[in-house]
């Protein structure tokens, strides 16, 4: 019976890249073996490694905790290098991918977004929809507002969701929060009928909250984030894409999702509501990536680091 219940707990945490699983018999951080590498310089830099480049100002993605960098970004970077049979490495590198790439500093950055063009970079299927969107409260079968009632939706103040707000649905639908926290602890109280935030964000900052949530609708187009590589490394974009539907497909990006973000973002099928185009003298994305970029910074210091092979 022993034998069994260990062989079940080393495949759970395996599967799961070494996450904190309660009930095994060792407090040691769990380290799946190797298997060949798959791919080998010039492809990569380093013999054995792949170096990743993440940007820890955005957070969920990539924050800094327990003096590591951690996040979604980073678990599904060691994901991608032990199904490649490497050791993974990560690197801050800002928002200068393309530069970090050019230089050689990382082999791959992750994070991307699907809707951004770069003649430099490729990018892969996306790993994680995202999209403006607004959150109700779970089971609750709120319909999606037309415009005959004017709901209350909260949002972040001098936020792209806020912008999206009063566009979509006028000033009065407004309500204007501090922070993500303040927004769901209200939708959970009933003070307001939706949140409205970018939809990885808004996951994250529910599940912080404890505050169970469904999406309602999109406003705007769904976009994703996806891994990038310079453009002319043909074979490790090859390499990329084979171990990123691999983990897609065997759960581990689903084992992800769950632990960051409380369960799995699907976008498809959602009802878009169109908002209005941008007036001539709007200021651009108005606070866009702002999102619970200090409070939700500050809870991601204090999540576990999930990280299975980091070399870092």
């Amino acid at each position: 019976m022993m034998k069994k219940m260990a062989r079940v707990c080393a495949a759970a945490l395996a599967a799961a890249l070494a996450f904190a699983l309660g009930g095994c018999s060792s407090q040691e951080e769990y380290f799946p073996p190797l298997g060949d590498p798959q791919i080998t310089p010039p492809a990569i830099g380093q013999e054995g490694v792949l170096r990743v480049g993440v940007n820890t100002e955005k957070s969920p993605l990539a924050g800094r905790g327990s003096e590591k960098i951690i996040g979604i970004d980073v678990d599904i970077a060691a994901a991608l290098a032990d199904q490649l049979g490497l050791k993974v490495q990560i690197e801050d590198i800002g928002t200068d991918a393309g530069k970090a790439l050019e230089e050689g500093t990382v082999d791959v950055v992750m994070g991307q977004e699907t809707a951004e063009e770069d003649d430099a970079i490729w990018h892969s299927p996306q790993y994680l929809p995202t999209g403006v969107v607004l959150f109700a409260k779970e089971g609750s079968n709120a319909a999606v507002p037309t415009g005959a009632v004017t709901p209350k939706i909260a949002a972040q103040i001098s936020s792209k969701s806020a912008w999206a707000v009063t566009n979509a649905f006028g000033e009065d639908a407004l309500v204007s929060t501090n922070d993500l926290a303040t927004a769901f602890s209200d939708l959970s109280k009933g003070d307001v009928d939706f949140v409205a935030s970018d939809a990885v964000i808004g996951m994250y900052a529910a599940n912080l909250q404890d505050v169970p949530v469904e999406i309602a609708c999109l406003l705007d187009t769904a976009s994703g984030y996806c891994v990038g590589v310079k453009k002319d490394d043909t074979e490790l974009q090859k390499a990329i894409q084979g171990a990123l539907e691999a983990i897609t497909g065997n759960g581990v990006v689903g084992v992800i999702e769950d632990k960051w973000l409380g369960g799995a973002i699907s976008l498809e099928g959602v009802q878009k509501v169109e908002a209005k185009a941008p007036a001539a003298d709007a200021n651009g994305a108005e606070g866009e990536g702002s999102e619970g970029s200090e409070e939700e910074d500050a809870e991601a210091s204090n999540s576990s680091d999930a990280s299975t092979n980091a070399s870092n």
